[in-house]
C-alpha cells in the first residue's frame, strides 16, 4: 500500500490496552485502554502536535507508533512499509528511521556512560562506520546540537538539564532519522531553557526535513511548533485541525477548555476561562456515549447513550454530538 496524500506515518484504528491482574494467579480482570482506536497521518516534513491532560494516552500513542510498546490492535506504515509486521532485523532497520527523545534528561541517559558512549551506541547497534567515523560523526552530531565536541568523554552528571536533552536529541539525530517522536521534550527543563531547546528543534527540522510527533500538554508551545495539531482526551483523538484552524476557531468543548486556560498576550485574544468539573474517569471503565460527557457543560442526552462519529469540516476534524447538531454536519 503507498503512501496516502504524501504521508510520511500513517495510524490506523490504534488500540493499546494494559492488563489489570488481581489474586495470587494474577488473573486478568480488565484492561487500561490507554489508547483505544486512535487514526491520524503525518505529513513529509511535518510537526503534528498531541497534546492532552496527563494520563490521556499520548505518550503511550508515540511509543506504540514506534513498537516500543506493542499495539493490542491497528495498522502503522511508515513509509509505504506496514510496521506493525515487522519483526527481527527488519525492525531494527526500520528504528534507524524513527527515534524519540524522551521527557527526563536525567533518567533518559545513562550516569555509566560517557557522552561519546550515549551518542556513539546507535551507530554501533546498526552497524554504521569505524571507531573513526563513529567518533566523527559524535564530534559532528553534538555540534549541530549547540555542545561543545570536547565534551564527549565526560559524563551526564557533569552537565545541566538543557544540556542533557541536547544530548538526548544528539543521541537520535546521529542516526540521520526521518521521524522523531518528542514526548515532551521541554516539560522537565526551566522556562529559561525551554526556548532554546524549542528554537534548536525547529533549525534541525528545517536543516535536515525531520518529521516530528510532539508530545505535550503545553498548548503555547505547541502552537509554535506544529503544523497540525491532535487532541486527545481519554485515549481518544475528539479533534485534529491545523495549527492555526484550531486555536483560532476550536469546536470541541474539551479543546475550548484546554485553550481558556493558555495565557496570551494579545489584547484582542482574550477568552473566557472554562474550568471542567470532576476528574478525568478511569481508562479501565471509561464513560458509555462520548467520554468527555461527564465533564462536558455542553452535553445532551444523546451524548450519554452514542460515541460521537467523526466529522469532517473541511479537513477540520472532530467528534462531538453538539457540533453536528449545532452545524448539521453530515460525519464521514
Amino acid at each position: 500500500m503507498g503512501n496516502e496524500n504524501g504521508a510520511l506515518l500513517q495510524v490506523r484504528n490504534l488500540r493499546k490496552y494494559f492488563p489489570v491482574r488481581k489474586g495470587i494467579f494474577s488473573r486478568v480482570v480488565g484492561h487500561v485502554k490507554a489508547v483505544d482506536d486512535i487514526s491520524f497521518q503525518i505529513g513529509d516534513g511535518e510537526t503534528l502536535g498531541l497534546v492532552g491532560e496527563s494520563g490521556c494516552g499520548k505518550t503511550t500513542a508515540g511509543r506504540t507508533v514506534l513498537r516500543l510498546l506493542e499495539p493490542t490492535a491497528g495498522w502503522i506504515q511508515f513509509d509505504g512499509q506496514d510496521v506493525t509486521k515487522l519483526q527481527g532485523k527488519a525492525l531494527r532497520g526500520l528504528r534507524r528511521h524513527m527515534q524519540i527523545v524522551f521527557q527526563d534528561p536525567f533518567g533518559s541517559l545513562n550516569p555509566r556512560m560517557t557522552i561519546k558512549g550515549i551518542v556513539e551506541e546507535g551507530l554501533i547497534v546498526h552497524g554504521l562506520g569505524d571507531r573513526q567515523d563513529r567518533l566523527e560523526k559524535v564530534r559532528e552530531t553534538l555540534e549541530q546540537v549547540g555542545l561543545d565536541p570536547t565534551y564527549i568523554n565526560r559524563y551526564p552528571h557533569e552537565f545541566s538539564g538543557g544540556q542533557r536533552q541536547r544530548i538526548g536529541v544528539a543521541r537520535a539525530l546521529a542516526l540521520n532519522p526521518r521521524f522523531m517522536v518528542l514526548d515532551e521534550p521541554i516539560s522537565a527543563l526551566d522556562v529559561s531553557i525551554q526556548s532554546q531547546i524549542i528554537n534548536l528543534l525547529t533549525e534541525l527540522k528545517s536543516k535536515f526535513n525531520l518529521t516530528y510527533l510532539f508530545i505535550s500538554h503545553d498548548l503555547s508551545v505547541v502552537e509554535y511548533i506544529s503544523d497540525r495539531v491532535a487532541v486527545m482526551y481519554l485515549g481518544e483523538i475528539v479533534e485534529t485541525a491545523t495549527s492555526e484552524d484550531l486555536y483560532k476557531t476550536p469546536l470541541h468543548p474539551y479543546t475550548k477548555a484546554l485553550l481558556s486556560a493558555v495565557p496570551s498576550m494579545d489584547p484582542t485574544r482574550k477568552r473566557e476561562r472554562i474550568v471542567l468539573p470532576g476528574d478525568v474517569p478511569s481508562p479501565i471503565n471509561p464513560p458509555s456515549g462520548c467520554r468527555f460527557h461527564p465533564r462536558c457543560p455542553l452535553a445532551i442526552d444523546v451524548c450519554r447513550r452514542e460515541a460521537p462519529r467523526e466529522l469532517d469540516l473541511n479537513g477540520h476534524l472532530v467528534r462531538c454530538h453538539v457540533v453536528e447538531k449545532e452545524l448539521g454536519a453530515s460525519a464521514r
